[in-house]
């Protein structure tokens, strides 16, 4: 969506930026890793075709797409570019027609040096508080392969509860409802982020 791509979001851990043609080429040699495309549940695609997809994601509006980078390797070196930092990606798909509130989350560390480090975490933690302070949401859904313990864990760590599993689909689906206390939660946890203004190619750290 483009309501985002005029956007930084700094974190400890992260910087979530706007998806651009610039990441494109690194994207698309971590979606050629067989594993991955399984976790994501995502097809092959040339990297002609990847640039179409970044286009038109920018332009839906019931998607909302952030790059994750790695914010130690990003802030070690003024003028590092982006493509370099990338550690994965983290979306919101607002696709509910009758329930504009409900966003469905998914989170993917694709560079393998940066799993196991929290950056996941902080990732969902940061785009859950811009789909409440920026998109009106108050519910998220995940969908993970029931292969995917570490991610449905994570998630559960987040206060998700699992409602549904499909056997057709060999995914869990986990809930979180934003009640008050879990606003003031969400809006703690992510009290330290600062957004800044993005231009792509040029987010060098300030």
């Amino acid at each position: 969506m483009r309501l985002n791509q005029n956007i930084l979001l700094l974190g400890k851990k992260v910087v979530l930026v706007p998806y651009t043609p610039e990441h494109v080429p690194r994207y698309h040699e971590w979606m050629k890793s067989e594993e991955l495309r399984r976790l994501t549940a995502s097809e092959p695609l040339t990297l002609e075709q990847e640039y179409v997809m970044q286009h038109s994601w920018r332009e839906d509006a019931d998607k909302c797409t952030f790059i994750v980078l790695d914010a130690e390797k990003w802030q070690a070196q003024p003028g590092t570019s982006e493509e370099s930092c990338m550690a994965g990606d983290v979306n919101l798909f607002l696709t509910d027609l009758g329930d504009p509130s409900l966003g469905e989350i998914e989170v993917m560390i694709a560079e393998p040096s940066c799993r196991g480090q929290g950056l996941g975490t902080e990732a969902v933690l940061m785009m859950m508080s811009y789909g409440v302070t920026k998109l009106g949401l108050t519910k998220f859904e995940a969908k993970i392969g029931q292969g995917n313990e570490p991610s449905i864990q994570m998630f559960r760590k987040l206060h998700f509860e699992q409602v549904a599993v499909s056997s057709v689909f060999q995914e869990v689906t986990l809930r979180l409802t934003m009640s008050e206390p879990e606003r003031q939660w969400l809006l703690q946890q992510t009290s330290h982020v600062e957004e800044k203004p993005y231009r792509a190619g040029a987010s060098e750290p300030r």
